[in-house]
């Protein structure tokens, strides 16, 4: 952008051959949603505290009307900065795009760009890590998770087991070392939930019309949610055929194989309530009220 304010339209070249030679297909352009709402999905941090939110009729629809947009156009207008200044090249060869555009425009300054996607980084780090640990927190407190992630600390008041279980999971996700896999492949687990989700909706909005709610939204806005669910879900599938995905869908179903014996039917209670007693005496724990 920098580039165009200053009249040097011939970058306006690489602008123009940003896109040439694109193949489009099904999966391509399900793949590349996948990584661009990935970048979006802060968004549905807000919807997995809404317990913590305070009025969440007036500020979580505000907080939505307002980010969302703001952050597509910065996000456009970094997107042309970094096509008008790079050229196809540099940025698939890139492995930091920021830095490269920082070193190209700022120069000597060019560290500051650094600095800034590691806090970028950061503060994305941190939005999941409070919002991923609340839904393993309110999951087991609706009972569909051992008891001990639904506790808190005694003093700090954080879920904290919630929090070390949902590091652990994510460690053990980031084994293979694959970035572009690790959000093609959780995006595709996240889709399929989305997907559920919009439908539960759907359905209370049809059949249970005069259901209290707070906030309350068009019927057409979880149709299409629902019709990008089900594109995103199956268009890789079908146009190109992963191994992966079935992975994926077998790893979700093999949850059934904890829940419905030692969660559901409570098999083996004596063993869990050992694991749950010394887990709290360990980590310095105790049951919450469901307002906290």
């Amino acid at each position: 952008m920098a580039s165009l304010v200053q009249g040097n339209y011939g970058s306006l070249c690489n602008l123009e051959s940003a896109f040439a030679d694109t193949k489009l297909g099904i999966s391509t352009v399900g793949m590349a949603l996948y990584q661009c709402l990935w970048s979006y999905s802060g968004w549905c941090n807000i919807n997995n505290v809404i317990e913590e939110v305070k009025r969440p009729e007036v500020n979580l629809p505000r907080a939505l009307m307002i980010a969302v947009p703001m952050v597509t156009i910065l996000y456009l207008l970094v997107n042309v900065s970094y096509l008008v200044v790079m050229t196809t090249t540099e940025m698939i060869s890139s492995s930091a795009v920021a830095v490269t555009w920082g070193n190209k425009v700022l120069g000597g300054w060019g560290w500051v760009m650094s600095v800034a996607a590691a806090l970028s980084a950061f503060g994305s780090l941190n939005g999941s890590f409070f919002s991923g640990g609340r839904v393993c927190y309110v999951a087991a407190r609706e009972g569909h998770l051992p008891d001990i992630l639904a506790m808190a600390h005694m003093h700090r008041r954080t879920p904290s087991p919630a929090l070390i279980f949902n590091t652990i999971i994510s460690l053990i996700v980031l084994i293979p070392g694959d970035f572009q896999d690790i959000v093609n492949f959780f995006s595709f687990t996240a889709w399929i939930f989305y997907g559920m989700t919009v439908s539960g909706l759907l359905y209370l909005k049809i059949k249970k019309p005069d259901l209290p709610r707070k906030i309350t939204v068009p019927i057409i806005i979880p149709i299409l949610v629902l019709l990008a669910a089900v594109f995103l879900v199956l268009a890789p599938i079908i146009d190109d055929p992963q191994i992966e995905y079935l992975y994926v869908i077998l790893f979700i179903l093999s949850s059934s194989m904890i829940y419905i014996p030692f969660i559901h039917f409570k098999l083996f209670p004596g063993l869990l309530n050992k694991l749950t007693v010394f887990l709290q005496l360990f980590l310095e724990v105790a049951p919450t009220a469901k307002n906290l």
